[in-house]
C-alpha cells in the first residue's frame, strides 16, 4: 500500500514542482513535519472551512506563479528549470549556463528543426557578438555530456536546417 507522503516524495523525486497541500485529519505537529519534509507546500488539519482552504490555495498559487516552470523530459533526459539540472538515465550531467539554456531552449520545440541562427539569436544576448559556429561547438559538448557512450543520440542535425531532439530517442 502506497502512502500520500511516498507519492509526494515520488513527485519530488522526479523532479516535479507541483504546488502539494495536505488535506488530513492527522493534527499531531510530528505529522505536519512529516508531511513538509515530505516536499508538501502547506498542510491543513481537517475540519477545516472552506474559506481557509481557498486562501491557502491561492497563496500557493501566487508562490508558485512566475517562478513555476515545468519539468522537462525527452527520453532519458530530465531536465529541471528551476533547480538547473539535468539528469541522463538519474545520472547527473554538469552543464554550463549556456548549456543548459541550449538544451531547454531544443527540449520546449521538441520534434522542431531550429536553424542556427535562431538559437544565435535567442540565446546570445542582444549587444554580443554572434558567431553560429559556437552553436556547433556547444551542440558537440551538449551531444557528448549527455550521451558519452553516443547510444541514444540526443541532438540530431538536419543538413542545411538547423538541429532538433531526436525523436527516436524519446
Amino acid at each position: 500500500r502506497v502512502s500520500g507522503l511516498d507519492i509526494i516524495r515520488k513527485i519530488r523525486e522526479e523532479g516535479r514542482d507541483y504546488p502539494i497541500l495536505i488535506l488530513t485529519a492527522r493534527a499531531d505537529w510530528k505529522d505536519k513535519v512529516e508531511g513538509l519534509a515530505a516536499g508538501a507546500d502547506d498542510y491543513l488539519v481537517k475540519p477545516f472551512h472552506v474559506q481557509e482552504l481557498l486562501a491557502r490555495l491561492e497563496a500557493m498559487l501566487r508562490r508558485a506563479s512566475g517562478q513555476f516552470k515545468p519539468s522537462l523530459m525527452w527520453g532519458p533526459v530530465h531536465l529541471d528549470p528551476r533547480g538547473k539540472r539535468v539528469t541522463v538515465e538519474g545520472r547527473q550531467v554538469d552543464l554550463t549556463a549556456f548549456e543548459f539554456n541550449l538544451l531547454e531552449y531544443l527540449m520546449q520545440r521538441p520534434g522542431e528543426v531550429i536553424s542556427k541562427a535562431e538559437m544565435t539569436e535567442h540565446l546570445y544576448e542582444q549587444d554580443f557578438e554572434r558567431d553560429s559556429n559556437v552553436i556547433e561547438v556547444f551542440v558537440g559538448r551538449l551531444r557528448k555530456k549527455l550521451d558519452p557512450d553516443n547510444s541514444f543520440k540526443p541532438i540530431e542535425t538536419v543538413r542545411g536546417l538547423g538541429y532538433r531532439l531526436n525523436i527516436y530517442a524519446s
